[in-house]
């Protein structure tokens, strides 16, 4: 792809989009890293963005061709407030999308699966990323980290369900590609890690690399919503307890070839990101 505009990367701090910003700006690229408050980002021009306020979006797409979209947090129905964005957007000049979305969404699907459904219609250039859970969710602020510090406890409702989980690295490396590439994928990328476990394997992983015991707790998925519904909206949190339900039903026991296939190189397995992360960090 010629690069004559910038990329707006929303969610510029974040998990992924931090990465995808410092992806970008190390090979040259120029980037609008799009935030609520601004925030500073080496190499880019800081930008406040926040999906509510529609006043913020136009100045965002200024001199932007392509956009990192990462929908609103906690939101079961970001549609609403993605799609006018997305039309103005187009309006604008962007003229390439990259959504990040989940493996346990389909288009079409609740949620963002609304946004990835729209997605063809809005732009010819774009790709859907579909990661499954982040190995991050147990190094970083997720719940799961936290309760892995304060209490040595994973609390799901997954019993023995395996998931191919994949590092956040990998998925930013995949989105620059889709972002930068001369042809953008078309099509929706499921990413997972090399293999799939579950959380009982991943509590053992972090028992043997940190020296400090963490178990998997079991619960129902009535009481993984209830304790959920503590720190997200009810709705939001009963979407995440059937995804839980379902990944004890065996839906996300995959691997795929998506991150070889687009990077070059095999996805980073659990052990190995957790020896980088969780050491560090102590």
């Amino acid at each position: 792809m010629t690069v004559t505009g910038a990329t707006l990367v929303i969610g510029a701090t974040g998990t992924t989009g931090s990465r995808v910003a410092a992806r970008l700006t190390a090979a040259g690229h120029r980037v609008r890293a799009a935030g609520r408050h601004a925030t500073p980002v080496p190499g880019a021009e800081p930008v406040r963005f926040d999906w509510y306020e529609p006043a913020t979006h136009l100045d965002a797409l200024d001199g932007v061709d392509r956009v990192y979209l990462i929908p609103p947090l906690g939101d079961s129905d970001p549609a609403a407030v993605m799609l006018p964005f997305l039309r103005q957007a187009r309006i604008a000049g962007v003229r390439r999308a990259v959504l990040l979305s989940s493996s346990a969404i389909p288009e079409g699907g609740p949620a963002v699966g609304r946004v990835h459904q729209a997605l063809p219609g809005l732009f010819a250039q774009w790709a859907v990323l579909r990661p499954s859970w982040f190995m991050q969710n147990f190094t970083g602020t997720h719940a799961h980290a936290l309760s892995i510090r304060e209490e040595g406890v994973i609390w799901t409702a997954t019993g023995s369900g395996r998931v191919g989980f994949v590092d956040a690295e990998d998925i930013a490396a995949v989105a620059v590609h889709a972002l930068t590439d001369d042809h953008a994928p078309g099509t929706d990328l499921v990413l997972t890690g090399p293999e799939a476990l579950s959380h009982d394997d991943i509590a053992v992983i972090i028992t043997e690399v940190t020296g400090r015991p963490v178990v998997h707790r079991r619960l129902s998925p009535e009481r993984m919503r209830d304790r959920l519904a503590a720190h997200v909206p009810p709705d939001f949190a009963a979407m995440l307890a059937g995804m839980d339900r379902a990944i004890a039903e065996g839906a996300e026991d995959r691997t795929t070839d998506v991150v070889q296939r687009l990077t070059g190189r095999p996805p980073r397995g659990f052990r190995a990101v957790a020896e980088r992360e969780m050491t560090r960090s102590g």
